[in-house]
């Protein structure tokens, strides 16, 4: 745990307090979950601030498994300042896309978890080490890291647009792609962000 890299290690740890306070029933915590804008109960701060609750036991073990798998890794290559910046990027995306799916479909639940995060780190992932091999649970079949970003991005497509899997925030797993995406797009300076010489 503790040869983690900082950042990927704090938030890690920030994930599981928050989550044993969540199980402890502390009060208060509702109002970090993102809740549409519409419901009542949507503040500011909470696009940001959902994804460290979580919405149970696995769904805490595989973001954060997720996490130490594919964020310590980056935090590695970009420095603790430049993966934060990418991993709450992809949160706030996530938010964005999440926010706006919920005001078309007339939703009033509340979102949280930082899987909107995972997958903009997937993104990354998947961008600066292409031919890594990953191998999925399932289908364990060893498949390099494009090709699995690419799978697993097509699946919550599919899956968000069939509305399977009621529950899932599958289009602000989608937004968290796309943060990832324009992130890198931005420091690499090409399109839509202009032209790298």
């Amino acid at each position: 745990m503790f040869a983690m890299p900082p950042a990927t290690q704090a938030l890690i740890l920030s994930c599981v307090v928050v989550f044993l306070m969540q199980s402890l029933g502390v009060d208060g915590l509702a109002m970090f979950a993102l809740w549409p804008v519409d419901s009542g109960g949507f503040m500011p701060w909470q696009v940001l601030s959902y994804a460290f609750l979580h919405g149970g036991m696995s769904h805490l073990v595989f973001n954060m498994f997720g996490l130490f798998m594919f964020g310590a890794e980056l935090e590695r290559v970009w420095g603790p300042k430049r993966f934060l910046v990418f991993y709450f990027v992809s949160v706030l995306f996530a938010a964005l896309a999440q926010l706006a799916v919920a005001a078309w479909s007339g939703s009033g639940a509340p979102t949280v978890g930082a899987s909107g995060g995972l997958f903009g780190l997937l993104l990354g992932f998947a961008m600066l080490f292409p031919h890594r091999r990953i191998v999925p649970l399932i289908p364990p079949i060893p498949m390099p890291a494009w090709l699995f970003v690419l799978l697993y991005g097509l699946i919550e497509l599919f899956l968000g647009v069939t509305g399977s899997m009621s529950g899932v925030a599958h289009f602000a797993h989608l937004g968290g792609i796309l943060g990832g995406w324009l992130t890198l797009r931005y420091w690499r300076g090409q399109i839509p962000f202009g032209t790298r010489r």
